[in-house]
Formats: C-alpha cells, structure tokens, sequence
C-alpha cells in the first residue's frame, strides 16, 4: 500500500475572470492577492488586508505604494474582496476577516469596516503569486496540484 499526502482542491464558489485579479489567497492572517492596473499592463498591484484588525495595504510589485491609497481602500483593495468573494465565498472571507456579516450577502460590508493603512510586505505575496504561475509551465499530470486551488481553471485543462 502507497502512502500519499493530499490536501482537498476546493474547487470555487462561481467562476472568476483572471485578467483583473489573477491571484487572490486568504493566507498567513491576510486576504491578500495580485490585481492587474487599469492604466497599465505591465503594471500590477500587491494588495491585503489584515484579518482582525482590518488594516490594509496596496502596493506595486516593486513596493511603490498606491496613488489610490488616499484615507480609504483604493479600487484595487475592492476588486481583491470582490475577486475573494468569488473564490471562496462571502461567509468564509467574512469569517476569516472577522467581519461581522449582515444575513443578505452585502460584499461592501467587507469593506465598510477596513479600519486604515498599515504598510505590509507586498514581495512575499507577489512571491507566492509567481511560484504558482510556474506551475502552468507543469507537463499535464493525471494528479491534482493542491497549491493550484486558488486557479479557477484547475482541472479543465492547460
């Protein structure tokens, strides 16, 4: 008998466009993710929030802070919740920000509450981002990728 270490491929709540927020990952006490700029392609945006404490964060992938960042979240903060909720669901981002949610999914109460910036490291998720493009550059395997959960298209072919 052959021992394998698994972890479910939890598959998403609706499907999701990636050309605006082609990563997004509710991990290490963050929701965190990458959105691509509306004004330039070869621009993107490392943005997070902070569960509990609902701090928040949006920078460059080179750490240059967003010029949207002006007292509240910035439109790339917003795309990240939308973009999250698709993924996994409006109870579970809620819960795992901490989110007192209201009984009729209200995406902007996710956002409402987000309490100030707080400057974060952007490298690490943008990082995590680059490890998983890689694996698009896989040979097609018959076995599930766990850390390939987040992309939408898993398992509908390459």
């Amino acid at each position: 008998m052959q021992a394998r270490s698994t972890a479910r491929v939890v598959p998403p709540v609706r499907p999701r466009k990636l050309a605006k927020v082609p990563f997004v990952a509710l991990a290490d006490g963050r929701l965190q993710g990458v959105v691509s700029s509306g004004s330039d392609i070869d621009r993107v945006y490392v943005s997070s929030i902070v569960a509990g404490t609902l701090t928040y964060h949006c920078s460059t992938n080179n750490n240059r802070p967003c010029g949207g960042l002006r007292g509240t979240p910035c439109k790339h903060l917003v795309s990240l919740v939308d973009e999250a909720v698709l993924q996994y669901g409006y109870e579970r981002v809620g819960r795992y920000l901490g989110v007192d949610l209201v009984e009729v999914p209200d995406p902007t109460a996710l956002t409402r509450g987000l309490s100030g910036h707080e400057p974060s490291a952007a490298a690490t998720v943008f990082s995590r981002f680059l490890r998983h493009l890689a694996y698009l550059e896989l040979p097609d395997a018959g076995e599930p990728i766990p850390e390939l959960h987040w992309f939408p298209a898993y398992g509908l072919g390459r």
